[in-house]
């Protein structure tokens, strides 16, 4: 993170020393890796910014909450293009695939982590996504045959489907589904 910084009063929070981005990232790290106070004062302290363990504590209950409520409500911006891949995971040693949707803006719209890499799979990621984010204009998928199994299947956003040319020659779709 780039603590550098203008000294614009809008940038501070009113009666306080720090601007809101090193509060909130002070915040973000003791809550995140679960460190003490100290630990965080510790690692701020190594970037040169000098806080004591009780303001620490103090910046947690007063801000926390506020900033925990607006990850919460945290929606990603419509995003015209998504890009879907499935990743081998494995865990206790079973193979288990996560599915992800990413966003043309870097959010991630959807996680899923589910056995099976098949269309069944396939399809219930879609529904998810479809019920939880408006249509974009473009898919964008590596060509695992499942997508446009699971995509047939639902005919109302079949029409979206790109391939992203691999160098397997994975054909290219418009999203008309004509070959380019």
């Amino acid at each position: 993170m780039n603590f550098s910084y203008n000294r614009s009063r809008a940038d501070y929070p009113k009666r306080h020393r720090f601007p809101k981005v090193i509060i909130s990232h002070t915040i973000y790290l003791y809550h995140r890796f679960t460190l003490s106070y100290r630990d965080v004062q510790e690692l701020l302290f190594q970037r040169g910014i000098e806080i004591s363990h009780e303001t620490i504590r103090n910046w947690c209950s007063k801000f926390g909450p506020d900033l925990a409520q607006a990850i919460r409500n945290y929606k990603p911006r419509y995003s015209q293009t998504w890009h879907l891949d499935e990743m081998r995971i494995v865990i206790a040693g079973k193979v288990h695939w996560l599915w992800r949707a990413i966003s043309e803006h870097d959010d991630v719209l959807d996680v899923l982590l589910q056995k099976h890499r098949d269309t069944r799979a396939a399809k219930r990621f879609f529904t998810r996504l479809i019920e939880e984010n408006e249509l974009p204009q473009d898919i964008i998928t590596d060509g695992l045959r499942s997508y446009e199994a699971a995509l047939k299947e639902l005919p109302e956003i079949y029409s979206f489907l790109v391939y992203e040319l691999k160098k397997g020659g994975v054909p290219c779709l418009d999203k008309f589904g004509y070959k380019q």
